[in-house]
């Protein structure tokens, strides 16, 4: 397992392979089950995660039990609740898996040793941080300012793969529209033009 997440270091970050033998180190093997969870509201965010197989999701509940779907994540994406990760403050979120999934962990203190000891890694992850807040930033943009049929259209643009293997009712979590709506905006892209 931990050669996926090698071959992703060569060739996203340029470490070597003496650098990645000191990530190795850190990395912590682990398999879920779908439906099992990483993390639960309540425990404090301990780990940096990379998925190496499998799809994952984070949600926190509403006050009525609806799920509100924050972030997923696939194959080569790292997943954590970076709030509680880096506050060490326990999570108000949930991660599980909606796929099995094999995953690797590296304690936030192992992770923090990596980037302050390999230049190469530092920057990557400053990319990475980067990156996530810009797509931060326009996904709050895209729901306050675009309609329902819009942000599914750039869903289904932006993230094909989500697409094909998140079931509908989350997919319209995450959109923050209803199941319903989601449906007929399906339904209307799928007729043909008249």
């Amino acid at each position: 397992m931990f050669e996926l997440l090698a071959t992703y270091l060569r060739e996203k970050a340029g470490l070597t392979e003496a650098e990645i033998q000191r990530v190795e180190a850190f990395a912590i093997a682990k398999k879920l089950r779908r439906r099992q969870y990483l993390l639960q509201e309540g425990d404090t965010c301990i780990y940096n995660c990379f998925i190496a197989k499998g799809l994952l999701r984070m949600y926190r509940l509403g006050k009525n039990g609806t799920e509100h779907i924050l972030r997923f994540g696939i194959e080569n994406w790292w997943m954590a609740d970076y709030e509680s990760y880096n506050t060490g403050n326990p999570s108000v979120r949930n991660i599980d898996a909606l796929e099995d999934s094999e995953l690797l962990l590296i304690k936030k203190e192992h992770f923090d040793a990596l980037i302050s000891e390999i230049p190469g890694f530092q920057n990557f992850i400053k990319q990475l941080e980067y990156k996530s807040f810009d797509v931060s930033q326009n996904r709050i943009l895209s729901n306050i300012s675009d309609t329902a049929e819009e942000r599914y259209i750039r869903f289904v643009q932006t993230y094909p793969e989500f697409n094909r293997r998140i079931p509908l009712h989350m997919i319209a979590s995450y959109l923050g529209t209803s199941r319903e709506t989601l449906s007929r905006i399906r339904q209307k892209r799928a007729e043909p033009d008249k």
